[in-house]
């Protein structure tokens, strides 16, 4: 049966149970540039790609990486104009947490109200879905590291490494082979590995976000970021190298 009849109002189901326009915000998310989170012992990180800019435009105004609090970020994979509105809602939702608790909201409590949010504009006329899907990483009050995503359709959960975004499927196919805990160095490095896979023209278009408990977020330059990309590229030729080797040797 034609979904043409069921995808003019969010409130309506189709006869096999879908909600064809929180489908559709799925889609924009998948169009959208790519976002990575990777939760390590002691460090998070979070990699996204970024569009390439105009040359008479300031690269600075143009952020994917958001610091919520003192120890929330956020990043995003879709409609930028609508993570502006998701992410004004969230910041104030932080302060009013402060201002009425006295004390920092837990990763958790932000992400399960911008997941609330998402569902509210699921099943509401007039509106329609938000066509992103959101990494919110942290750390808690007793230094638990906590990474969440939440989609269009209102869920959130929790995950080790998680990727959104463009060709998030494979990327994140590569996060469940290669995701170890070992040291923060590695975490770092596992995020770029990731990027790297489908990021074009490497470090100039990549983002680079660390965040480790009780001490400042940390936005990487472009010297530091080359220098990962570099080690990581290294790493991928010895690797190949040793595959050549072990094959001419069977």
């Amino acid at each position: 049966m034609s979904s043409s009849r069921y995808d003019r109002a969010i409130t309506v189901f189709s006869p096999d149970g879908h909600l064809f326009q929180v489908e559709y915000a799925m889609e924009a998310v998948r169009k959208g540039t790519v976002a990575v989170g990777v939760r390590g012992k002691n460090v998070i990180v979070l990699g996204v790609e970024k569009k390439a800019t105009a040359k008479l435009q300031d690269a600075r105004s143009i952020r994917k990486i958001v610091k919520l609090d003192d120890h929330i970020c956020l990043t995003f994979a879709g409609l930028t104009a609508d993570s502006r509105v998701l992410i004004s809602k969230a910041l104030m939702e932080c302060q009013s947490y402060r201002l009425t608790v006295e004390d920092s909201p837990s990763v958790e409590y932000i992400s399960k109200y911008i997941a609330g949010i998402q569902q509210r504009y699921t099943q509401s006329g007039g509106v329609r879905p938000f066509g992103i899907s959101t990494l919110i990483v942290g750390f808690d009050t007793d230094g638990t590291p906590n990474l969440y995503q939440t989609d269009p359709s209102g869920s959130y959960s929790s995950w080790k490494a998680a990727a959104i975004g463009r060709s998030s499927k494979s990327v994140s196919e590569f996060l469940e082979k290669n995701y170890t805990d070992v040291s923060d160095e590695e975490s770092i490095k596992l995020a770029v590995r990731a990027l790297l896979e489908i990021v074009e023209s490497g470090n100039k278009n990549i983002e680079i976000a660390v965040i480790r408990n009780k001490q400042p977020i940390v936005l990487l330059d472009e010297q530091e970021i080359d220098k990962l990309v570099a080690v990581v590229e290294a790493e991928k030729e010895t690797q190949k190298e040793q595959e050549k080797s072990e094959k001419q040797q069977k």
